[in-house]
């Protein structure tokens, strides 16, 4: 039986995903970089501030306008997603409009950083089977809602995706001891973390994710990749065929993927060819 490890053979991967655009961004994304995480950054496009705008003494939610938000996510190291136009519930639009606030957001997003861009979060966290589908119809092919599974199993329904936990869960520390502590997962563990880098000024607790940086970062254990990394590495895998005696797998993609055989043994699956097994 072959067990999914992502790539390099890791039995282990970590991803992060903030939301709406803010200054503070600025000062998140340095503690990532400096530990090594990678971030799925959520945009709403319609809603950046004209360049040149003050906000009033006391803001704390402090969008940043297009210049600015083109200089701090481009560079490819982490990922920029739709969170639609103009950060609307969802559920409450017909169809049409819903269509118009994840077209649209994805199209301004692709001209400002000139990449595809596959991946979303529902506003609110709000969704619904027709939210599905309009996202489904725009191209997207993942979207991070904003419940819980306090839990390190790879994602089902990547359109209703759930994140492991906020940064605010008052479980994360036992949640990152649990996550460091497995010795030798049988399958692939994955810790999803979401929020908004506002919340760390507002509550004053930055420490949060300084703390959970120098805890899950600088592992050589550990894959730091994008939600889309994660996402597409994951449909990879599910495209393996593997023969009726279980001795040979062919790999039909352009991604190398890993496996794990059994207790010890890491197995390497080249793009595009039949491996052995045994």
């Amino acid at each position: 039986m072959l067990n999914m490890r992502f790539p390099e053979g890791r039995a282990r991967a970590v991803t992060l995903s903030y939301d709406d655009g803010v200054e503070q961004d600025r000062q998140l994304m340095q503690i990532l970089d400096n530990s090594g995480l990678r971030c799925t950054f959520n945009l709403n496009t319609g809603c950046f501030p004209p360049e040149g705008h003050t906000w009033p003494q006391g803001q704390i939610h402090r969008r940043m306008p297009e210049s600015s938000v083109k200089a701090l996510y481009q560079g490819g190291v982490h990922e920029v997603a739709v969170h639609t136009l103009t950060h609307p519930d969802l559920t409450q639009l017909p169809p049409v409009a819903m269509v118009k606030e994840i077209y649209e957001d994805r199209l301004n997003l692709e001209k400002l950083f000139g990449c595809i861009v596959r991946g979303a979060a529902y506003p609110y966290g709000a969704y619904s089977d027709a939210t599905v589908e309009a996202l489904r119809s725009c191209g997207i092919v993942y979207c991070r809602t904003v419940e819980a599974t306090r839990n390190f199993f790879m994602p089902q329904d990547w359109l209703r995706l759930k994140a492991t936990c906020h940064h605010g869960d008052p479980a994360l520390e036992d949640l990152c001891d649990r996550f460091l502590r497995e010795d030798k997962p049988v399958g692939p563990r994955l810790f999803y973390m979401w929020g908004h880098a506002y919340e760390f000024e507002a509550n004053d607790n930055w420490q949060v994710i300084e703390r959970f940086a120098g805890r899950m970062g600088g592992h050589e254990e550990i894959w730091y990749a994008t939600n889309i990394a994660i996402h597409d590495y994951a449909h990879a895998w599910g495209e393996l065929q593997v023969n009726a005696a279980g001795t040979a797998a062919y790999n039909p993609t352009a991604q190398t993927l890993w496996a794990q055989a059994d207790q010890n043994r890491v197995i390497r699956l080249p793009a595009g060819e039949v491996t052995a097994l045994k």
